[in-house]
């Protein structure tokens, strides 16, 4: 398959390029600027030029592909101050949401499918894939594909895993070092049994791939390897690694990070691994935290 993707420069997009490219699919990636573009060519992608406003160039890279998967999210208010509001996560959820659609809009009237990438906030504990995430929540991604498939496109999506993990890592697990650092405790909220799923990232990569050669039958895929990893532990091994205490802290202490640390996302993959056949076979969080050089100096990608 040609396979157009975005984010392909990204923390995942980028795996996934590599992932598809080393299964013998040809790829062509979103690049907004002249290195991305660079170090999408180096990967074996050809270039298409624009960001995520580029409307028509969505469209037409959409229309020319046999398959595409989104994994484009502005994560500018990732690494801002914890202190900030909320309202730069909200101007990324929506323009998310219209990309989804204008992609849509490249493969309507075709059988080619679209995976679109979500998380697993807004779901009960221990989640399956036919679980639908609670109206509120304010990133509509998966909502945006079931808009789709309703007009006919055949969209689905993938949920990712709270931590994608991995040396590079530049998610959600380096918000809690570099809080930890800066304030000198490894905190969790009230008893921090809440739970966090995480998957290591070329592990990620591969259920989109597998989904794409599957036939994309599915609405919903769970890139899930630790099911149920209480929040308190992982903690424990930043505190341990860094030095520091490990204590319960208020929801002040977080910022506007308090809803994930304190979040319940845990789910299970049983029917993703049974239909695509999908075993996570890198390290599992704990264990890829529990390395000194995770906490050291590195060179991270961006987010898209």
């Amino acid at each position: 398959m040609h396979v157009f993707v975005t984010g392909a420069t990204g923390w995942v997009g980028s795996a996934v390029v590599k992932d598809l490219i080393a299964a013998g699919h040809s790829v062509s990636g979103l690049a907004r600027s002249r290195e991305k573009a660079a170090t999408l060519a180096a990967a074996g992608a050809s270039v298409v030029e624009g960001g995520l406003e580029s409307a028509a160039i969505l469209q037409r890279a959409a229309g020319q592909a046999d398959a595409v998967i989104h994994t484009a999210f502005r994560h500018d208010f990732v690494h801002g101050p914890l202190d900030q509001d909320f309202s730069s996560f909200l101007e990324s959820a929506a323009e998310d949401q219209r990309v989804i659609a204008l992609l849509g809009e490249g493969l309507a009237g075709s059988d080619r499918p679209i995976l679109v990438t979500s998380g697993l906030a807004g779901l009960p504990l221990g989640a399956a894939e036919t679980d639908r995430p609670n109206a509120a929540v304010p990133r509509k991604s998966e909502a945006a594909a079931r808009a789709l498939a309703e007009r006919g496109v055949r969209a689905a999506t993938v949920r990712l895993a709270p931590s994608v993990h991995g040396l590079g890592d530049n998610g959600f697990v380096p918000i809690l070092v570099r809080l930890a650092r800066q304030t000198g405790v490894s905190a969790y909220l009230d008893d921090g049994a809440n739970c966090w799923s995480g998957v290591y990232r070329d592990d990620a990569a591969r259920v989109y791939r597998l989904a794409l050669e599957s036939g994309t039958s599915e609405s919903v895929y769970h890139a899930v390897a630790d099911e149920k990893i209480p929040f308190r532990q992982i903690a424990e091994i930043i505190g341990r690694n860094l030095g520091l205490r490990v204590e319960a802290r208020p929801r002040a202490h977080f910022g506007w990070f308090a809803g994930m640390a304190g979040g319940n996302m845990a789910a299970s993959s049983a029917r993703t691994r049974a239909l695509l056949g999908w075993k996570p076979v890198g390290p599992d969080l704990l264990t890829d935290l529990d390395q000194a050089v995770y906490y050291g100096t590195r060179q991270t990608r961006p987010c898209r």
